[in-house]
């Protein structure tokens, strides 16, 4: 590695969003570092686990002797208030929430002149389907958690957070209304979220910092009322 070239960290990169962030990054000759529980050519690990997060900055500090860019990615479990437990909404606040505030703790005084976060947080921050509470919570909290740290790191990293709304990961091109009703007109696909990462990485966006930009196609601004523009609410049960 030569002293010039940039140093990414990308959780939860092994696929899907993640996977193609880090791919993006690869093209313009960054160096990555991912962290995802599943088996793979990476550093696999359990981002709940204090002990997990400290070796693997420890390990990324000591190859490269700094960080440019960390994409807290990783996807916390989804479940309900009717089936989610103590322990499963813990860990998903844990992985969601916790590991990207250790994360940048860990990491603080390793970020080069120019670094980033980009928290990937997600369009339930504003809003919800039932039976999602562990998501959303860990969701809302990441989103709080950038303008937080934001505004800590002033001066030495920029911190941005993403919300994705409906991002197909297989790049599915769907027709009919789960196309139309969204005001783009499509479903999205991870291009759209690692595109915005890169060019929030860049200079490009250096006068950006403690913002949460939403990639969802338009749907939270879509008003939905009963009998308006062909929606028609039916009560379960």
């Amino acid at each position: 590695m030569n002293n010039t070239q940039k140093i990414a960290v990308v959780t939860g990169g092994a696929h899907g969003i993640g996977k193609c962030i880090a791919e993006e990054f690869r093209k313009q000759g960054v160096k990555i570092y991912v962290i995802d529980k599943a088996a793979g050519d990476h550093y696999v690990g359990d981002l709940s686990d204090k002990s997990v997060l400290e070796a693997f900055a420890e390990t990324v500090i000591r190859e490269s002797g700094g960080i440019d860019y960390l994409i807290n990615n990783a996807l916390p479990l989804m479940k309900g208030i009717d089936e989610c437990s103590y322990e499963e909404f813990q860990y998903a606040l844990s992985v969601g929430v916790t590991a990207p505030f250790y994360l940048a703790k860990l990491f603080a005084p390793h970020f080069r002149e120019g670094a980033c976060i980009i928290n990937i947080s997600s369009s339930r921050d504003r809003m919800s389907q039932p039976q999602t509470e562990s998501y959303t919570a860990a969701k809302g909290g990441i989103a709080a958690l950038t303008h937080a740290l934001a505004v800590s790191f002033a001066g030495k990293v920029r911190v941005n957070s993403i919300s994705p709304g409906w991002i197909d990961t297989d790049y599915t091109v769907y027709e009919g209304p789960d196309a139309l009703q969204q005001p783009a007109g499509r479903v999205g696909n991870p291009m759209d979220i690692a595109n915005m990462v890169l060019f929030l990485c860049s200079d490009k966006a250096g006068f950006i910092t403690g913002e949460n930009i939403c990639i969802d196609g338009g749907m939270t601004k879509l008003m939905i009322y009963h009998d308006d523009h062909g929606w028609t609410y039916k009560p379960e049960g």
